[in-house]
């Protein structure tokens, strides 16, 4: 009955506009004063604290600090040229390369909206140009963004590890083939959307074109050979990989191509610090909801109480897809995550779930969620960039969404997919 006055009281104060990270706040405070009495309210901002400094969770500022980077030295532009001149043959190349350059850029900032930021403001007016609906550029643009979620490195997985006390580079590593598997199918859809429609060629394959791009972006190229190599060879951990990306990006940026802009990367460290900051207060807030949670045993109980209806893995998870599927249409992930998961918890491991596997089913789950209203924080990005209207976007979109759900059906049901390298490498 606890949890189920605070989760009212919690979508009320939503619903009013209160932010969730105050919403939480509120809600924990209340719950505890009148369970626990006055007295407990001493400790209130020690837990706060004690939650947002995990050390994990300094991964995210540098990570986004990165991808700011990457936008303020022209890594990005080099990036997009060479896959341009080495995908821009293929009917709807121009597609192809705007979901090719969002799955490389992932690598690196490990944020949709960072992605949708960096790609799109260069992709979808060259798209428009060229004679593609300014809604198939904005779909296009919003959904391959979303592969950022699961391409390492993310930061729904970071949180998700931290939340979870799951390790962090399994989660990395589990990411891999589903994210190439949704990156193809997008590309797939897109090569045979653009036959229909009668979309353009961006230009003929020529040789000396790629190696003239692949040249010039060779060092761009190193980045997520630098990042991904340390965090997976051992050499550094998740969120020292953090550091050594913001590291690598302004040597490479800064001392390498030598353009690096000033006035745009104070803009973006603010940005970037500003979207910290939320996380962080959601982290604080959630870290308190937790404590009570788990002294009332509530994610115990809701845990005997589904073990007794079923413990079959797979219908638990049946169970838990629908569920994301429809907290993703109202919170943005970290807040979901953030909210949820260590709620759910006890359950996946009664039931004999892998952690690693159910972080890849919440970040694929709250992914969609990003594409999907009223929230819909990467749609809503990728639509104003586009000057596109929402809904008009949302009836192209329907078709990526749909690649996303496939990927976490084979997920959610075929676990070797996500598991298999992280079996054979860690396990």
């Amino acid at each position: 009955m606890t949890l189920v006055f605070m989760v009212v009281g919690l979508f009320a104060l939503i619903l009013i506009n209160v932010p969730i990270a105050v919403a939480l706040g509120v809600v924990a405070v209340i719950a505890i004063y009148l369970t626990q009495g006055p007295a407990m309210l001493l400790n209130t901002a020690l837990v706060m604290y004690d939650g947002a400094t995990n050390f994990p969770l300094l991964a995210i500022p540098m990570f986004i600090l990165a991808g700011a980077i990457m936008n303020a030295t022209g890594i990005s532009q080099r990036l997009i040229a060479f896959a341009s001149a080495l995908l821009g043959f293929i009917r709807g190349g121009l597609a192809i390369v705007n979901i090719a350059a969002s799955m490389f850029f992932a690598e690196i900032s490990g944020s949709a909206v960072a992605d949708v930021a960096a790609i799109g403001s260069i992709l979808m007016p060259a798209m428009k140009k060229k004679g593609y609906p300014a809604a198939f550029a904005a779909a296009v643009t919003s959904s391959s963004a979303t592969l950022a979620v699961i391409i390492p490195p993310s930061i729904p997985m970071i949180l998700y590890g931290v939340m979870s006390n799951s390790s962090i580079v399994e989660l990395f590593v589990a990411g891999i083939i589903p994210g190439i598997l949704g990156g193809l199918g997008m590309m797939v859809l897109s090569y045979w959307m653009a036959r229909r429609h009668g979309w353009p060629v961006e230009e003929m394959l020529q040789a000396a074109r790629v190696w003239r791009t692949f040249k010039d972006a060779v060092w761009a190229l190193i980045l997520p050979v630098i990042i991904l190599g340390g965090i997976f060879g051992g050499l550094v951990t998740a969120t020292e990989g953090g550091g050594l990306a913001v590291v690598a990006a302004l040597i490479i940026g800064g001392l390498v191509y030598r353009e690096l802009d000033w006035r745009y990367l104070k803009a973006a460290v603010i940005e970037g610090g500003m979207q910290t900051a939320v996380v962080m207060l959601l982290v604080a807030a959630s870290a308190l909801v937790g404590v009570y949670l788990t002294q009332q045993q509530v994610p115990q109980r809701l845990a005997a109480a589904i073990l007794d209806v079923t413990d079959n893995p797979y219908t638990v998870l049946a169970l838990l897809n629908v569920f994301f599927l429809v907290i993703g249409l109202f919170l943005h992930s970290a807040a979901a995550i953030i909210l949820v998961v260590p709620i759910v918890m006890p359950l996946i491991n009664a039931v004999g779930i892998d952690p690693v596997h159910f972080g890849l089913v919440v970040t694929l789950n709250l992914g969609i969620g990003q594409q999907t209203p009223p929230v819909a924080s990467v749609l809503i990005t990728a639509c104003a960039i586009a000057k596109a209207n929402i809904w008009e976007v949302t009836k192209v979109n329907i078709y990526f969404i749909s690649v996303l759900f496939a990927v976490l059906m084979l997920v959610t049901y075929v676990p070797m997919i996500p598991m298999s390298l992280v079996e054979y490498f860690y396990r």
